[in-house]
């Protein structure tokens, strides 16, 4: 027999070793949404390691939004949603976004192609008491010109609300994530003083458009907005037109 290159055997830490067992306990149902998990004492014994491991393996849980950890209590396991499951990315985008200037541009790009789908769902779905809210938050939206921050928090409403229409968990996840990046590292993009007017002007024309059912006539109008949005990002001393 032939021996290829090197295939050594890495030694796991022990962490891991207990890490794996938790987690499986919380995969098979063992363990479900709202149940503590045993005590470090009892987990001690029962995998024969000392505390350290117990606590690291805890806290890879914690980092993975399966367990929640108080001090003094047991780990209890999280209801999983989309929104947990997603912000679990929430660490690397924004290392991306701070170290590389092209994965700002790539986001752009992702949230334009998302919200054209969902607004022509929206648009096919939408009820009166739908629309009625989405008219609210506009409303709520132009009693903020002036206060940057408010105003863009009822700009990322609007856009969450209309995620919400499509009755898809995952798509008011990913909406909320792809805004909170925005909002979180690079804010100028979500809100630009001196075009609030015609921002307000561009949601009334969506709401008119998922109003009236028409998928098509509520991208256009989604892209003419998003259109706009993007030149401002790049010239924001401009005006758009």
């Amino acid at each position: 027999m032939v021996l290829g290159a090197q295939e050594p055997i890495v030694r796991r830490k022990l962490s891991d070793e207990v890490f794996d067992r938790l987690k499986a306990m919380i995969v098979s149902g063992e363990r479900g949404p709202g149940e503590t998990l045993p005590s470090e004492r009892e987990l001690m014994a029962r995998f024969g390691v000392g505390r350290p491991a117990i606590r690291e393996a805890m806290q890879a849980l914690a980092n993975l939004g399966l367990v929640t950890i108080h001090h003094g209590e047991r780990a209890r396991v999280r209801q999983l949603t989309a929104e947990s499951a997603m912000r679990q990315l929430d660490p690397i985008a924004q290392l991306l976004l701070s170290l590389s200037p092209e994965s700002l541009e790539h986001l752009k790009e992702a949230r334009s192609f998302f919200e054209r789908g969902m607004v022509r769902r929206a648009a096919e779905l939408a009820t009166d008491a739908d629309v009625a809210d989405l008219r609210e938050i506009r409303a709520r939206q132009a009693s903020l010109v002036g206060d940057a921050p408010a105003f863009m928090s009822a700009d990322m409403a609007f856009h969450t609300r209309i995620a919400r229409i499509t009755g898809n968990p995952i798509y008011v996840a990913v909406s909320e994530m792809m805004l909170g990046w925005l909002r979180d590292y690079h804010a100028h993009m979500l809100i630009w003083q001196g075009h609030s007017d015609r921002t307000l002007a561009e949601h009334e024309e969506v709401i008119e458009r998922i109003a009236a059912h028409d998928p098509d006539g509520a991208e256009q109008a989604l892209i003419r907005h998003l259109a706009r949005s993007n030149h401002l990002y790049t010239h924001p001393e401009s005006d758009a037109g």
